[in-house]
């Protein structure tokens, strides 16, 4: 777990630049967020790598307290 952060549930709707989401036991960090057709968004992390969260996607995730 990450210092002052709390996991959370994340959708297309809920994803915040920050959050981290955990891939393949990879933490990786949202470091920008695109949206695209249908509610759909894309995720650029900041290794460079990239996922698209359809609108009905659940991921789990941790989020600093602060941003709340």
């Amino acid at each position: 777990m990450y210092p002052n952060s709390a996991s959370v549930s994340v959708t297309s709707a809920t994803v915040l630049r920050g959050d981290v989401i955990q891939v393949g036991g990879q933490p990786l960090i949202v470091s920008d967020i695109v949206a695209l057709p249908h509610k759909a968004k894309r995720l650029r992390f900041e290794t460079g790598e990239t996922l698209t969260l359809h609108v009905r996607s659940r991921l789990a995730a941790f989020r600093r307290k602060a941003r709340w």
